[in-house]
């Protein structure tokens, strides 16, 4: 929308006074909106400021086509968000000329294929960390090289809070311990440091700071847990209408279980009234991924809730002790998901990728098949064919 180029724009997720931006423009930055301000409280400080809907169905297809135009310069090897990836430099290319050159090339090939309107910020460094914060220091469009040896003198004038890993609490404990500067930061010893992380996390900040490339301690890639929430717009925050919102999570949550091949062996409901009052429930049973009985289960769930007839603002569903279907072995005693169950649910999966989410659904969802949009995590692009 070109109309909204140089004007204060926030984003949100529903067109609401009551809920928060997800996403603010630079103009509106200045006035001190950002990510989770509520859209009221953005109108009071930016005057004239423009609350747009999010589109994430539009945003991941936008996200996919930059890869691909970054691709074509540099192999792409992670993608850490909707906006942020990483790339390995090949030893060949590890001179400031040819960094240089690829960081252009990416520049120009997004101009091209969007406009001048799309932004890119590329850091480089001895390791991904460090080149996520380097990606910072000369925003919006910037381009900056961390080398090693201008390491830590090159951080020393950035805030504790410009670094990935560092957030308020953190921050009121580094300045506990004295440390206010990230030149005081570089020069703690690195036992310290793990002493005030309470544990090995600040150690791999203390090398990550200095070019070390730290391998990911994270050697388990089985998915723990699996979820997916909502904030209901007020026209359905009535418990007649929260349900069927919550059955249609229910079905979203099912499909990305099955598309991942995960069985599933305890369900969680989280609401939010609208009081703002919380409310938990759990319950577990043999491992399966079929949305029938996964739809009795958060019916059953529902009417464990209390405040019957108070309206709800949030829900979110989650889906515990996941176990890979590959790898499991069912129970002799415990009856689970039958074959002519995982027929059923593999056809009903057939139907509505081919067709579209309306062509099938199970009746509980029934009202609320349009209400809920993809979202976008911090580090989850979600594939619109199974989540829309």
């Amino acid at each position: 929308h070109p109309y909204l180029r140089g004007r204060p724009v926030g984003v949100a997720p529903l067109l609401a006074e009551s809920t928060c931006c997800i996403a603010a423009s630079y103009e509106a930055k200045a006035f001190g909106v950002k990510t989770g301000t509520r859209v009221a409280d953005a109108r009071v400080m930016c005057p004239g400021i423009e609350i747009i809907h999010a589109d994430p169905p539009e945003y991941v297809r936008i996200h996919n086509e930059i890869v691909d135009v970054v691709e074509s310069c540099i192999h792409v090897d992670h993608v850490l968000s909707i906006d942020e990836m990483v790339c390995w430099l090949p030893l060949n290319w590890r001179t400031e000329e040819k960094v240089t050159e690829v960081a252009h090339q990416i520049k120009q090939r997004l101009e091209e294929r969007f406009s001048s309107a799309i932004k890119c910020s590329i850091g480089v460094a001895p390791n991904g960390w460090l080149a996520k914060v380097a990606s910072k220091m000369k925003k919006p469009d910037g381009f900056f090289i961390v080398n090693h040896a201008d390491l830590p003198r090159c951080l020393y004038d950035l805030e504790l809070l410009d670094l990935h890993g560092v957030g308020k609490n953190m921050e009121l404990r580094l300045h506990a311990k004295g440390i206010h500067t990230l030149e005081q930061l570089c020069h703690t010893p690195k036992q310290v440091l793990r002493a005030i992380w309470s544990g090995v996390e600040g150690e791999r900040m203390w090398h990550k700071l200095r070019g070390d490339v730290i391998e990911d301690l994270d050697k388990d890639p089985t998915k723990k847990s699996m979820s997916h929430g909502h904030v209901l717009p007020p026209d359905l925050r009535s418990p007649q209408k929260a349900i069927t919102v919550i059955h249609r999570l229910m079905q979203k949550v099912a499909l990305r279980a099955r598309v991942h091949g995960l069985l599933v062996g305890a369900l969680k409901l989280n609401l939010r009234y609208t009081d703002r009052a919380v409310w938990s429930q759990s319950m577990s049973f043999p491992e399966t991924s079929d949305s029938l009985f996964l739809t009795k289960a958060i019916r059953s769930l529902w009417k464990l809730r209390p405040y019957k007839h108070a309206c709800i603002h949030k829900a979110d569903i989650v889906l515990l002790r996941l176990v890979s279907s590959e790898n499991f072995t069912p129970s002799l005693f415990e009856q689970g998901t039958s074959e002519k169950q995982s027929n059923l649910n593999q056809a009903m999966d057939q139907i509505t990728s081919k067709f579209g989410k309306q062509a099938l659904y199970l009746g509980g969802a029934h009202g609320a098949m349009d209400s809920v949009k993809p979202k976008i995590a911090f580090n989850h692009i979600p594939d619109v064919d199974v989540e829309a």
